[in-house]
């Protein structure tokens, strides 16, 4: 499928709507359109996920090492005679001349953050906080920053054995240890640990103080490097290489680990599982539900839906007003669960998955909401009991978080769909005794109201591309498609491809609400616009970044929420996160 800008959904020619093409090394296997996936050996392909994972850093690691010996070797053989390398003995001369005891004192302190003991106990120190701090042990991020030091260190001493280059002809500040010149072993270590923890607060941290931080971190392998220059210790390319050799341990651990479908979980992602059978076996099961929704009568219906199928004695917890959910799931988490069942809507699903992400324990979906589109979109019954009973015949399935944030507006996950504009204000203009009277058409007759809402301007950054301008009644991030009564607003979005799409929706006047209305019917993406828009009803884009700035504060909404007003929408996808049961073949 042809594109014409940066993450473009064209549209398609020939009369039929080919399968949109994989997005360049993340596109994840869907579950309800590649159920029949087969391994060589013929059994149905599983998650494997630290298998994959340790394939991943292994095959990796070897080529790192390939190319840091590389570089080595050019850098003692054919480069030395060459540009900048010839000058490499100024620089270390003029740093030489640059010294004073302040600055020794100072450069002695900062080479210790890269030294071995330094980096082994920060390292030490850092995963057990990931795992005892938080409320729920952060076990991924530990082993990720943990795997990538032991990597980098790995690295350093092939490089050491392969490589022979002597230290600068100055007079060295410390004692020469026995290792070549190339690369920076404090260099590579300081960047493995505290680039490493950079990643972690940009990553799970909230609040704006976590860029401060992050900064400060990277930072310290700068700092590190530059010490252990003015000592003496080594080249300037030595401490190029370090950056380096650090730099590509994290990428390469990060993406094994922290992003993509090998992420290593606890639940196995099967594909399918067989009519009739119950593959997730019983432990302690939580079942959170908001009670607003879920009467005594509900509840009895669901427990004995889970007696029926092995899950014996669960234990049934309330949301209340000031926690609509994640606390009680976090709880969950702590005390052992095995399976997490969440009865209630759209806002309760969502607190829940933002507790689950990453854990790999199975959510279970019970939609007792008005609009319930995680579980429409799972292919769920929309009864309580009969979609509690086709879950737990289901299976384990990964699927995507939207990762959400902006001004005056605290980073957040969705399963379903963000957005600003249009769909926001006929959130906020819906009342909740319309929605106890006649269900999810109250939120139709809002929507007819704020037909009438101004168009607003924003830019548009997706996956770091040159900004785009456009003109919108209603911006929508969606990690699925389908809305109330059936209908696709974003027809190719699925929730377990390691992506997220964009809808701008821009009719002007009623022939192009009927160009939009075509567009939906025919649930086909229309584009091909320029980077103005062209005027265009509807466009799609697909994304695993997006930045959206508004020209003036708009009221937008999480996973049906209205949320406060702002001026930005910053959104990415977390690939694989959640682990859901999905309905069997067949169901």
């Amino acid at each position: 499928m042809p594109t014409d800008l940066p993450g473009r959904r064209t549209a398609p020619t020939g009369g039929q709507a080919p399968a949109m093409p994989p997005h360049p090394g993340e596109r994840v296997p869907s579950l309800r359109f590649r159920a029949d996936r087969k391994r060589s050996d013929g059994t149905p392909e599983t998650a494997g996920g630290m298998g994959r994972a340790v394939g991943i850093i292994a095959s990796m690691a070897v080529c790192q090492a390939a190319l840091m010996v590389g570089v080595g070797l050019l850098l003692t053989g054919p480069a030395a005679r060459a540009w900048p390398l010839t000058s490499e003995d100024e620089v270390n001369e003029a740093l030489e001349r640059a010294r004073t005891g302040t600055l020794d004192t100072v450069s002695l302190i900062v080479s210790e953050a890269g030294n071995t003991v330094t980096v082994v106990v920060g390292t030490l120190l850092a995963c057990l906080a990931l795992l005892l701090v938080p409320r729920l042990p952060r076990w991924r991020d530990a082993l990720f920053l943990s795997v990538a030091v032991s990597l980098q260190s790995l690295v350093f001493l092939v490089i050491t054995e392969a490589v022979d280059r002597t230290r600068p002809d100055v007079d060295r500040l410390d004692a020469s240890p026995p290792t070549s010149s190339y690369t920076s072993g404090h260099t590579g270590a300081a960047t493995a640990l505290y680039a490493g923890l950079a990643v972690l607060v940009l990553h799970r941290a909230k609040g704006p103080w976590r860029r401060v931080v992050a900064v400060l971190l990277l930072l310290l392998p700068l700092l590190v490097g530059l010490a252990r220059a003015y000592r003496g210790m080594h080249h300037p390319t030595d401490v190029a290489g370090g950056l380096l050799n650090g730099g590509l341990s994290l990428l390469i651990v990060g993406r094994a680990l922290l992003t993509g479908p090998h992420v290593p979980a606890a639940a196995p992602a099967l594909a399918t599982a067989p009519e009739g059978t119950t593959p997730l076996v019983a432990g302690r099961t939580a079942v959170v539900f908001n009670p607003t929704v879920t009467d005594e009568t509900a509840c009895a219906d669901l427990r004995r839906v889970l007696e029926d199928h092995g899950h014996h004695g669960a234990e049934f917890v309330p949301t209340t007003a000031d926690d609509p959910g994640e606390g009680q799931t976090q709880r969950a988490v702590r005390e052992g669960a095995s399976l997490v069942v969440v009865c209630g809507g759209d806002g309760t699903v969502r607190a829940a998955a933002d507790a689950l992400a990453g854990t790999g324990i199975p959510l279970a979906v019970v939609p007792c909401g008005t609009g319930n589109l995680l579980a429409r979109n799972l292919g769920l019954p929309v009864k309580p009991a009969d979609a509690l009973a086709v879950a737990l015949r289901g299976a384990p399935h990964r699927i995507d978080l939207g990762r959400i944030e902006g001004d005056d507006m605290a980073p957040a996950h969705f399963t379903v769909m963000s957005g600003a504009g249009l769909d926001a204000a006929m959130l906020e203009g819906t009342s909740d005794r319309a929605k106890a009277l006649v269900g999810w058409p109250a939120y139709v007759m809002a929507g007819l109201r704020e037909l009438r809402t101004p168009r607003m301007r924003l830019t548009v950054a997706i996956d770091g591309a040159r900004p785009l301008r456009r003109s919108a009644r209603m911006v929508l991030v969606a990690n699925t498609g389908r809305v109330q009564g059936g209908a696709v607003l974003v027809p190719a979005a699925r929730p377990d491809d390691g992506l997220l799409d964009l809808m701008i929706l821009d009719p002007r006047g009623p022939g192009g609400w009927l160009s939009a209305v075509a567009t939906l019917v025919r649930h086909r993406p229309r584009g091909g616009a320029g980077d103005d828009g062209d005027g265009r009803s509807v466009e799609y884009f697909t994304f695993r970044r997006a930045e959206i700035r508004f020209d003036a504060p708009l009221q937008r909404e999480l996973d049906g929420d209205p949320v406060a007003p702002g001026r930005r929408l910053t959104a990415e996808v977390r690939p694989g996160a959640l682990t859901v049961l999905m309905p069997a073949r067949g169901e």
